[in-house]
């Protein structure tokens, strides 16, 4: 190992993640791997002719973040539509479409995302009538911020073929009015994937997302813009201290992507990303699963997980429940596998050593997938695959002790909590239902039952910033006196956004800490995160240099 020092970064409060050794005072790299972590005498004396010195100027020193959950096209390319965060009612909604009509004369679908629930009201959902008395000559679709739900205008639903309905498979739907035609609600990937497939991009972002397929006859013209969009949304992630991603969606199109990418030096940050299994496709696709966990190995790229999709979301009632919802009791939905088709998939990628991660919000969806893991189990024994659920939204207590028993993770979103600083209260806790609060996002129940619990964002259903997630996790108010107190203190948060998170993908004797011999993945704040207070974090802390496998990646 080099015995000099390429970058020696100094002056900062470095936390390393490292049990063993919390806290340094300075941080030696060389090449892509981490030489020195410890005091500043012993780290000078590693300079040489060429050593790059970074003051931290007391900033926190610390592992990159590990996003444990987002899906990168998706994110990439909302950063090129109409961001509708934060609007409410029809004129600010009417003033922000035209006046990105305005900007973009030349985009066949006009797109808007992050549009909440209660857009127009929270008495009055939105409908293409609506959206037509805003923009009635050109194409336009806005997403929910979960991007289970979308709206289209009248134009946009004749273009697609969708205006008088069509059969969109199971927990899919186009919801239709009085007058016999689309009312422009779309739920689920079957659904809008018609209109999305309008867009300039072709759609080609949903395509992981909601069939898992490849694009057929992708033109090198269009190979070369969904490369610069994906090149575009990794450099922003790397802009907020990302050195590490779990994609959501895939399809081996994204990977031969981000290997021309890896290639050419121009991957920012590491990446995984699943195989999709959706519920059209044969058992025996879960073998192609095992090939693209050989194909693609390297630190910076991997195809090495499944992905499934169980059920919905709980705005839309597309959530799989026990025991209904908390306005509307005896409704359940249903989930997107029987148990015996998932268990089946369940037990065939634990056979074949791939780690399943399921998307699974409402209780019911949980239960099943819980199921599926246990047999799993039963099947094949004990192994160590660190199955995962995603989101668990809402969870029955009899099933909590389960994580622990079963050695399953629990990935959640803190930015996800109504009331919290993106996502307002209302109408999502009315779903839940008052008598089940104490189990929805239930982070802190979670990781007392022994659980491991990994953070991240899910952008773009939420900003990438891992501040914000943070922040939530810190200030988390109850909606009601007498509830469980479900916040993180700053260290378990920061721990479940880098040595949780590197754990999870089997990678933590390599990263997740700032150690010896490691992956040089750090991130350097503008401020001393400790010294912050929690409401402030979100407003306040940002990265200030970004370093991935020991390249620097951002700087402010």
């Amino acid at each position: 190992m080099a015995t000099t020092a390429d970058i020696i970064i100094t002056n900062g409060r470095v936390l390393t993640m490292d049990g063993a050794a919390p806290r340094a005072d300075a941080v030696a790299l060389a090449g892509n791997h981490i030489l020195a972590v410890g005091p500043r005498s012993e780290i000078d004396a590693l300079m040489g002719p060429t050593t790059t010195v970074i003051d931290a100027k007391g900033g926190t020193v610390m592992p990159g973040f590990n996003e444990a959950h987002m899906h990168i096209f998706p994110g990439s390319v909302s950063l090129r539509q109409l961001n509708l965060h934060g609007i409410q009612g029809f004129e600010p909604l009417k003033a922000a479409i035209l006046d990105y009509a305005e900007k973009n004369p030349d985009e066949p679908l006009l797109m808007g995302f992050s549009a909440d629930y209660s857009i127009i009201s929270l008495t009055e959902p939105c409908t293409r009538h609506h959206l037509d008395a805003i923009l009635p000559d050109r194409p336009f679709m806005m997403f929910a911020p979960d991007h289970h739900t979308a709206w289209a205008n009248t134009a946009a639903l004749k273009k697609a073929g969708i205006l008088e309905g069509k059969d969109v498979g199971i927990g899919n739907e186009i919801v239709m009015g009085p007058d016999g035609l689309a009312n422009g609600e779309l739920r689920e990937g079957n659904a809008f994937g018609p209109v999305s497939a309008l867009a300039s991009t072709g759609g080609r972002e949903e395509l992981g997302m909601v069939t898992g397929m490849d694009p057929k006859n992708v033109t090198p013209e269009q190979f070369a813009l969904d490369r610069a969009i994906l090149k575009s949304g990794l450099d922003y992630c790397a802009s907020w201290g990302v050195t590490s991603i779990h994609n959501f969606d895939g399809n081996h199109y994204q990977l031969r992507l981000m290997r021309d990418l890896e290639m050419a030096g121009e991957l920012t940050c590491r990446i995984r990303i699943p195989f999709h299994m959706k519920n059209f496709m044969p058992l025996s696709d879960l073998d192609k699963a095992a090939e693209w966990k050989k194909e693609f190995a390297t630190d910076m790229l991997r195809g090495d997980f499944v992905k499934v999709f169980m059920d919905g979301v709980l705005d839309s009632q597309t959530a799989y429940m026990l025991d209904g919802y908390g306005d509307r009791p005896g409704y359940t939905y249903e989930p997107l596998f029987t148990p015996e088709a998932f268990d089946a998939i369940a037990v065939k990628a634990d056979a074949l050593g791939l780690q399943v991660a399921v998307h699974a919000i409402g209780s019911a969806a949980i239960r099943q997938t819980i199921d599926g893991y246990e047999a799993a189990l039963k099947a094949n024994g004990k192994q160590d695959n660190r199955h995962r659920i995603e989101h668990i939204e809402i969870i029955h207590p009899d099933d909590i002790p389960r994580f622990a028993e079963l050695g399953i993770v629990a990935s959640m979103q803190p930015v996800h909590y109504p009331g919290g600083t993106c996502f307002p209260a209302e109408p999502t806790t009315a779903k839940i239902g008052e008598d089940r609060w104490d189990y929805a996002y239930a982070w802190r129940t979670m990781k007392e039952s022994g659980a491991p619990v990994v953070f991240a964002s899910d952008w773009p259903v939420s900003p990438v910033s891992p501040f914000q997630c943070i922040q939530d996790a810190l200030t988390r108010k109850p909606w009601k006196e007498g509830l469980k107190d479900q916040r993180f203190s700053l260290m378990e948060a920061l721990e479940a956004y880098t040595a949780i998170g590197a754990w999870v993908e089997f990678m933590e004797d390599r990263k997740g800490m700032l150690k010896p011999g490691y992956l040089a993945d750090v991130v350097i704040l503008t401020r001393d995160i400790e010294a912050v207070a929690p409401e402030d974090i979100m407003d306040t802390v940002r990265p200030a240099v970004t370093i991935c496998d020991g390249r620097v990646t951002f700087q402010a």
